[in-house]
Protein backbone atom coordinates (compact mmCIF):
# COMPACT_ATOMS: atom_id res chain seq x y z
CA UNK A 1 0.00 0.00 0.00
CA UNK A 2 1.32 3.48 -1.26
CA UNK A 3 0.56 6.57 0.23
CA UNK A 4 -1.31 7.88 -1.74
CA UNK A 5 -3.82 4.59 -1.41
CA UNK A 6 -3.71 4.82 2.77
CA UNK A 7 -4.12 8.51 2.36
CA UNK A 8 -7.68 7.66 0.28
CA UNK A 9 -8.45 4.89 2.96
CA UNK A 10 -8.18 7.39 5.50
CA UNK A 11 -10.27 9.54 3.59
CA UNK A 12 -13.00 7.07 2.99
CA UNK A 13 -12.78 6.26 7.58
CA UNK A 14 -13.38 9.56 7.94
CA UNK A 15 -16.29 9.98 6.09
CA UNK A 16 -18.18 7.24 6.86
CA UNK A 17 -17.64 8.09 10.72
CA UNK A 18 -18.92 11.62 9.94
CA UNK A 19 -21.67 10.15 8.68
CA UNK A 20 -22.76 8.51 12.07
CA UNK A 21 -20.75 11.01 14.92
CA UNK A 22 -21.37 14.30 15.35
CA UNK A 23 -18.11 15.57 16.02
CA UNK A 24 -15.58 18.12 13.81
CA UNK A 25 -13.89 16.25 11.39
CA UNK A 26 -10.20 17.25 12.91
CA UNK A 27 -10.76 15.69 16.13
CA UNK A 28 -11.79 12.68 14.16
CA UNK A 29 -8.20 12.78 12.60
CA UNK A 30 -6.46 13.18 15.77
CA UNK A 31 -7.96 9.61 17.00
CA UNK A 32 -7.33 8.49 13.36
CA UNK A 33 -3.90 9.82 13.22
CA UNK A 34 -3.13 7.81 17.17
CA UNK A 35 -4.28 4.30 15.47
CA UNK A 36 -2.03 5.40 12.43
CA UNK A 37 0.95 5.79 14.63
CA UNK A 38 0.15 2.46 16.77
CA UNK A 39 -0.53 4.65 19.75
CA UNK A 40 -3.59 5.50 22.76
CA UNK A 41 -5.83 8.07 22.72
CA UNK A 42 -6.79 9.74 26.01
CA UNK A 43 -10.50 11.54 25.36
CA UNK A 44 -11.11 14.15 28.41
CA UNK A 45 -14.44 15.43 27.55
CA UNK A 46 -18.18 15.54 29.72
CA UNK A 47 -20.35 12.79 29.43
CA UNK A 48 -22.72 12.76 26.42
CA UNK A 49 -20.41 13.80 23.89
CA UNK A 50 -20.23 10.82 21.85
CA UNK A 51 -17.09 9.04 23.02
CA UNK A 52 -18.43 5.49 22.75
CA UNK A 53 -19.76 5.83 19.59
CA UNK A 54 -16.79 7.10 18.57
CA UNK A 55 -14.85 4.42 20.19
CA UNK A 56 -17.06 1.99 17.97
CA UNK A 57 -17.55 3.51 14.97
CA UNK A 58 -13.96 3.35 14.56
CA UNK A 59 -13.66 0.03 15.00
CA UNK A 60 -16.34 -0.49 12.84
CA UNK A 61 -14.70 1.23 9.98
CA UNK A 62 -11.04 -0.33 10.78
CA UNK A 63 -12.97 -3.78 10.25
CA UNK A 64 -11.82 -4.55 14.21
CA UNK A 65 -13.55 -6.13 17.34
CA UNK A 66 -14.68 -3.75 20.11
CA UNK A 67 -14.57 -4.32 24.09
CA UNK A 68 -15.96 -1.51 26.15
CA UNK A 69 -14.80 -1.46 29.90
CA UNK A 70 -16.09 0.72 32.54
CA UNK A 71 -13.73 1.49 35.27
CA UNK A 72 -15.07 1.63 38.73
CA UNK A 73 -13.51 1.83 42.17
CA UNK A 74 -14.05 -1.42 42.55
CA UNK A 75 -13.11 -2.98 39.57
CA UNK A 76 -10.08 -5.55 39.44
CA UNK A 77 -6.67 -6.26 37.09
CA UNK A 78 -8.46 -9.47 36.86
CA UNK A 79 -12.01 -8.21 35.69
CA UNK A 80 -9.43 -6.72 32.87
CA UNK A 81 -6.95 -9.14 31.99
CA UNK A 82 -8.91 -12.29 32.66
CA UNK A 83 -8.36 -15.05 35.02
CA UNK A 84 -7.64 -19.11 34.95
CA UNK A 85 -10.63 -21.09 35.49
CA UNK A 86 -10.96 -24.31 37.33
CA UNK A 87 -12.81 -26.82 34.23
CA UNK A 88 -14.46 -29.46 36.32
CA UNK A 89 -14.35 -31.93 33.34
CA UNK A 90 -10.80 -31.64 32.48
CA UNK A 91 -9.40 -31.25 35.90
CA UNK A 92 -7.44 -28.00 34.47
CA UNK A 93 -6.85 -25.14 34.90
CA UNK A 94 -8.22 -22.72 31.94
CA UNK A 95 -7.48 -18.77 31.35
CA UNK A 96 -10.81 -17.12 30.29
CA UNK A 97 -9.86 -13.76 28.33
CA UNK A 98 -10.63 -10.35 29.91
CA UNK A 99 -12.26 -7.48 28.00
CA UNK A 100 -9.22 -6.18 27.16
CA UNK A 101 -8.67 -8.96 24.34
CA UNK A 102 -10.23 -6.75 21.58
CA UNK A 103 -8.65 -4.64 18.61
CA UNK A 104 -10.39 -1.23 19.95
CA UNK A 105 -10.70 -1.17 23.52
CA UNK A 106 -13.09 1.99 25.24
CA UNK A 107 -11.89 2.16 28.96
CA UNK A 108 -14.39 4.77 29.97
CA UNK A 109 -14.07 6.69 32.78
CA UNK A 110 -10.23 4.74 33.21
CA UNK A 111 -9.25 7.29 36.41
CA UNK A 112 -12.39 5.71 38.57
CA UNK A 113 -10.48 3.11 38.83
CA UNK A 114 -7.97 2.19 41.84
CA UNK A 115 -3.91 2.57 40.73
CA UNK A 116 -3.38 -1.34 40.52
CA UNK A 117 -6.20 -2.08 38.02
CA UNK A 118 -4.70 1.11 36.46
CA UNK A 119 -1.08 -0.61 36.48
CA UNK A 120 -2.81 -3.72 34.77
CA UNK A 121 -3.85 -1.71 31.90
CA UNK A 122 -0.30 0.35 31.49
CA UNK A 123 1.13 -3.22 31.11
CA UNK A 124 -1.27 -3.73 28.15
CA UNK A 125 -0.96 -0.27 26.35
CA UNK A 126 2.78 -0.42 26.93
CA UNK A 127 3.84 -4.14 26.09
CA UNK A 128 0.78 -5.30 24.21
CA UNK A 129 0.44 -7.83 26.20
CA UNK A 130 -1.28 -9.32 29.77
CA UNK A 131 0.36 -10.89 32.75
CA UNK A 132 -2.01 -13.86 35.10
CA UNK A 133 -0.62 -15.86 37.51
CA UNK A 134 2.64 -15.74 36.36
CA UNK A 135 1.92 -16.33 32.27
CA UNK A 136 2.25 -14.21 29.35
CA UNK A 137 -0.67 -13.64 26.87
CA UNK A 138 -0.04 -11.57 24.09
CA UNK A 139 -2.64 -8.88 22.66
CA UNK A 140 -4.31 -9.14 19.33
CA UNK A 141 -2.50 -6.96 16.89
CA UNK A 142 -3.68 -4.30 16.33
CA UNK A 143 -4.52 -3.45 19.60
CA UNK A 144 -5.54 0.68 20.39
CA UNK A 145 -7.08 2.06 23.76
CA UNK A 146 -9.25 4.84 23.50
CA UNK A 147 -9.42 5.92 27.10
CA UNK A 148 -12.27 8.83 28.80
CA UNK A 149 -11.78 10.84 32.10
CA UNK A 150 -14.34 13.48 33.09
CA UNK A 151 -12.69 16.63 33.36
CA UNK A 152 -15.12 18.23 35.68
CA UNK A 153 -16.20 15.26 38.26
CA UNK A 154 -12.98 14.51 40.17
CA UNK A 155 -15.19 12.96 43.83
CA UNK A 156 -14.18 9.30 43.60
CA UNK A 157 -11.36 9.33 41.03
CA UNK A 158 -7.56 8.12 41.36
CA UNK A 159 -5.18 10.52 39.19
CA UNK A 160 -3.48 9.12 35.90
CA UNK A 161 0.42 8.72 37.15
CA UNK A 162 2.53 10.21 35.14
CA UNK A 163 4.06 6.86 33.47
CA UNK A 164 0.52 5.85 32.34
CA UNK A 165 -0.53 9.47 30.60
CA UNK A 166 2.86 9.20 29.18
CA UNK A 167 1.97 6.29 27.28
CA UNK A 168 -1.01 8.25 25.84
CA UNK A 169 0.21 9.53 22.38
CA UNK A 170 -2.42 12.19 22.31
CA UNK A 171 -5.54 13.82 24.52
CA UNK A 172 -7.97 15.92 23.01
CA UNK A 173 -11.63 16.34 23.03
CA UNK A 174 -14.66 16.14 21.05
CA UNK A 175 -16.12 19.11 22.26
CA UNK A 176 -19.39 20.19 22.20
CA UNK A 177 -21.10 20.20 18.69
CA UNK A 178 -22.56 23.39 17.41
CA UNK A 179 -25.96 24.57 16.28
CA UNK A 180 -25.89 22.70 13.20
CA UNK A 181 -24.74 19.50 14.26
CA UNK A 182 -26.93 19.55 17.33
CA UNK A 183 -29.50 20.37 15.09
CA UNK A 184 -29.07 16.75 13.39
CA UNK A 185 -28.62 14.98 16.59
CA UNK A 186 -32.63 15.97 17.63
CA UNK A 187 -33.62 15.30 13.91
CA UNK A 188 -32.25 11.88 14.21
CA UNK A 189 -33.83 11.78 17.81
CA UNK A 190 -37.27 13.02 16.61
CA UNK A 191 -37.76 10.52 13.95
CA UNK A 192 -38.26 7.44 15.64
CA UNK A 193 -39.33 5.10 12.40
CA UNK A 194 -35.85 6.64 10.65
CA UNK A 195 -32.61 3.86 10.99
CA UNK A 196 -29.99 5.74 12.73
CA UNK A 197 -27.17 5.89 10.46
CA UNK A 198 -24.49 3.12 11.27
CA UNK A 199 -20.68 3.09 9.88
CA UNK A 200 -20.00 0.97 7.52
CA UNK A 201 -16.96 -1.46 6.84
CA UNK A 202 -14.32 -0.04 5.05
CA UNK A 203 -11.20 -1.83 5.03
CA UNK A 204 -10.92 -5.61 6.85
CA UNK A 205 -8.98 -6.17 9.98
CA UNK A 206 -6.15 -7.57 8.27
CA UNK A 207 -5.51 -4.16 6.54
CA UNK A 208 -5.05 -1.86 9.43
CA UNK A 209 -1.29 -3.40 10.00
CA UNK A 210 -0.29 -2.67 6.18
CA UNK A 211 -1.98 1.03 7.06
CA UNK A 212 0.25 1.37 9.88
CA UNK A 213 3.11 0.41 7.88
CA UNK A 214 2.81 3.20 5.48
CA UNK A 215 3.41 6.57 8.19
CA UNK A 216 7.34 5.02 7.74
CA UNK A 217 7.61 6.13 4.51
CA UNK A 218 6.53 9.35 5.09
CA UNK A 219 9.45 11.43 5.07
CA UNK A 220 10.86 14.11 7.66
CA UNK A 221 13.33 16.82 7.14
CA UNK A 222 16.09 17.21 9.41
CA UNK A 223 15.75 20.67 10.63
CA UNK A 224 12.12 19.58 11.44
CA UNK A 225 13.45 17.30 13.56
CA UNK A 226 15.52 19.71 15.23
CA UNK A 227 11.92 21.87 15.09
CA UNK A 228 10.80 18.89 17.10
CA UNK A 229 13.57 18.40 19.82
CA UNK A 230 13.94 21.88 20.51
CA UNK A 231 9.96 22.09 21.35
CA UNK A 232 10.03 19.36 23.48
CA UNK A 233 13.07 20.69 25.25
CA UNK A 234 11.82 24.44 25.51
CA UNK A 235 8.84 22.53 28.34
CA UNK A 236 11.76 21.45 30.47
CA UNK A 237 13.14 24.93 30.42
CA UNK A 238 10.21 27.14 31.21
CA UNK A 239 9.86 27.92 34.30
CA UNK A 240 5.90 27.41 34.98
CA UNK A 241 7.01 23.16 34.29
CA UNK A 242 8.22 21.24 36.94
CA UNK A 243 8.21 18.03 34.69
CA UNK A 244 8.46 18.05 30.66
CA UNK A 245 8.39 16.35 27.85
CA UNK A 246 10.59 13.22 28.05
CA UNK A 247 12.44 11.74 24.97
CA UNK A 248 9.52 9.21 24.64
CA UNK A 249 7.09 12.35 24.48
CA UNK A 250 9.47 13.85 20.95
CA UNK A 251 9.56 10.48 19.62
CA UNK A 252 5.81 9.94 19.61
CA UNK A 253 5.38 13.40 18.70
CA UNK A 254 7.82 12.66 15.58
CA UNK A 255 5.34 9.87 14.93
CA UNK A 256 2.43 11.07 15.04
CA UNK A 257 3.64 14.24 12.77
CA UNK A 258 4.08 11.57 10.11
CA UNK A 259 1.04 9.98 10.76
CA UNK A 260 -0.83 13.53 10.32
CA UNK A 261 1.06 13.96 7.03
CA UNK A 262 -0.32 10.66 5.35
CA UNK A 263 -3.70 11.58 7.08
CA UNK A 264 -3.25 14.65 5.02
CA UNK A 265 -2.03 12.94 2.01
CA UNK A 266 1.53 14.00 1.74
CA UNK A 267 4.67 12.11 1.75
CA UNK A 268 6.43 14.55 3.54
CA UNK A 269 5.93 16.38 7.29
CA UNK A 270 5.39 20.04 6.85
CA UNK A 271 5.38 22.69 10.00
CA UNK A 272 1.80 22.34 10.01
CA UNK A 273 1.68 19.07 10.59
CA UNK A 274 3.49 19.45 13.72
CA UNK A 275 1.78 22.55 14.70
CA UNK A 276 -1.32 20.39 14.14
CA UNK A 277 -0.58 18.08 16.70
CA UNK A 278 2.03 18.96 18.98
CA UNK A 279 -0.84 20.49 21.78
CA UNK A 280 -2.53 17.27 21.75
CA UNK A 281 1.02 15.60 22.04
CA UNK A 282 2.38 17.45 25.00
CA UNK A 283 -0.13 19.06 27.14
CA UNK A 284 -1.10 15.66 29.10
CA UNK A 285 2.83 15.15 29.70
CA UNK A 286 2.95 18.33 31.55
CA UNK A 287 3.51 18.83 35.08
CA UNK A 288 3.26 22.08 36.17
CA UNK A 289 4.77 23.78 39.30
CA UNK A 290 2.88 24.75 42.31
CA UNK A 291 2.76 28.13 41.74
CA UNK A 292 1.64 27.88 37.92
CA UNK A 293 -1.01 26.09 39.00
CA UNK A 294 -1.96 28.51 41.55
CA UNK A 295 -2.29 31.14 39.04
CA UNK A 296 -4.75 28.64 37.08
CA UNK A 297 -1.73 28.09 34.20
CA UNK A 298 -2.99 25.53 32.06
CA UNK A 299 -0.35 23.24 30.39
CA UNK A 300 -2.17 24.41 27.26
CA UNK A 301 -0.99 28.07 27.67
CA UNK A 302 2.41 26.85 28.40
CA UNK A 303 2.43 24.61 24.67
CA UNK A 304 1.00 27.29 22.87
CA UNK A 305 3.33 30.21 24.24
CA UNK A 306 6.37 27.44 23.25
CA UNK A 307 4.96 27.05 20.13
CA UNK A 308 4.67 30.90 19.67
CA UNK A 309 8.20 31.71 20.89
CA UNK A 310 10.31 29.01 18.64
CA UNK A 311 10.90 29.60 15.54
CA UNK A 312 10.19 27.87 12.24
CA UNK A 313 12.00 26.36 9.87
CA UNK A 314 11.84 26.82 6.19
CA UNK A 315 11.67 23.44 4.96
CA UNK A 316 12.19 23.07 0.94
CA UNK A 317 9.92 20.51 -0.65
CA UNK A 318 10.97 19.30 -3.59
Amino acid sequence: MDVDDAAAVCGDVIDTISDVVVVDRPVLETVLTGVLSRGHVLLEDVPGTGKTLTAQSFATALGLSFNRIQFTPDLLPSDITGSHIYREETGEFEFAEGPIFANVVLADEINRAPPKTQAALLEAMSEGQVSADGTTYQLPDPFFVIATQNPVEQEGTFALPEAQRDRFIMKTTLGYPDSEGMRTILDRRADRTARTPEPKRVIDGETVPRLQDVPERVTVDGSLREYMITLGEATRADGRVEVGVSPRGIQRLFEATRARALVSGREYVAPDDVKAVVADAFVHRLVLTSKATVQDTSPATVVDDIVDRVEVPAVAVD
